[in-house]
């Protein structure tokens, strides 16, 4: 009786070990699952460079409307620059000519490998200013047209103060020049060749500018918009002393009174 009761009470203890055993074995290692580890992809580093430099300058920066203006750029470490305002894509360096009709402000925008930077200039245009009822645009366009031959000098014949048929047709094409700007104030030179004593060249050059003065006032000229002088042989057109150089000399020219 007193065996069985310690084999009973054996039996009891060893229930609860059933799922490892009895007698000191363990039972099966149970592990949770874990995921695999992750693969890290190698990554390529992005290509960079030296950042990009850009300047943009105007000048003048302050121009009468009608006037020009030069932009000047200078641009390192790009691959493009581009400049707005109708300029578009441009070289590294260099400049362009404008004439803005009104104020612009002009931006460079450079990009390369290290970036993008932007620069900028502004360019102011302001009225043209008045000289005597003519603007100063006016006048620079009068003291053009003489420079580029648009108002054109006329000729006369030998110890002669008459027109001629072709002195007559330039003086009509040169009116109109001076009617378009009536404010604008000339002068009308008589000149003669180097023949003849100083007294009558000063004489014949002065009866020069008069017969030209008069036909340009006959073609609706204001007088008061004409001045006149005589410069004898004083200032000859050419310097030669033959027929070809007195022929040039002995004329009547326009210049705008300062």
């Amino acid at each position: 009786m007193k065996r069985f009761t310690v084999l009973l009470f054996a039996i009891v203890l060893c229930l609860p070990l059933l799922n490892v055993g009895c007698g000191g074995k363990k039972g099966p290692d149970v592990r949770p699952s874990l995921p695999p580890p992750s693969r890290t992809e190698p990554t390529t580093a992005p290509t960079t460079g030296p950042a990009p430099t850009v300047e943009i300058a105007a000048s003048p920066s302050s121009v009468e409307r009608g006037q020009q203006t030069t932009l000047t750029w200078k641009a390192q470490n790009a691959d493009s620059v581009i400049i707005d305002g109708g300029v578009g894509n441009v070289s590294d360096s260099g400049s362009v000519v404008l004439t803005p009709r009104e104020s612009a402000t002009f931006t460079a925008t450079a990009k390369g490998a290290g970036g993008e930077v932007r620069a900028s200039t502004r360019v102011t245009v302001v009225a043209p200013k008045e000289v005597g009822g003519v603007t100063s645009s006016d006048i620079q366009s009068i003291v053009d047209a003489i420079r580029d031959g648009r108002i054109k000098d006329i000729f006369f014949d030998y110890d002669k103060a008459d027109l001629g048929a072709e002195s007559r047709t330039i003086l009509e094409q040169n009116a109109r020049w001076f009617r378009q700007f009536p404010g604008a104030k000339l002068v009308v030179e008589g000149h003669c060749d180097e023949r003849g004593t100083e007294e009558y060249n000063l004489a014949l050059g002065d009866r020069r500018a008069q017969a030209t003065k008069e036909y340009l006032v006959e073609l609706g000229v204001a007088p008061e918009q004409l001045e006149t002088i005589s410069l004898g042989e004083e200032q000859p057109f050419s310097p030669g002393h033959d027929e070809t150089s007195y022929s040039q000399n002995r004329r009547a020219h326009f210049a705008v009174k300062e």
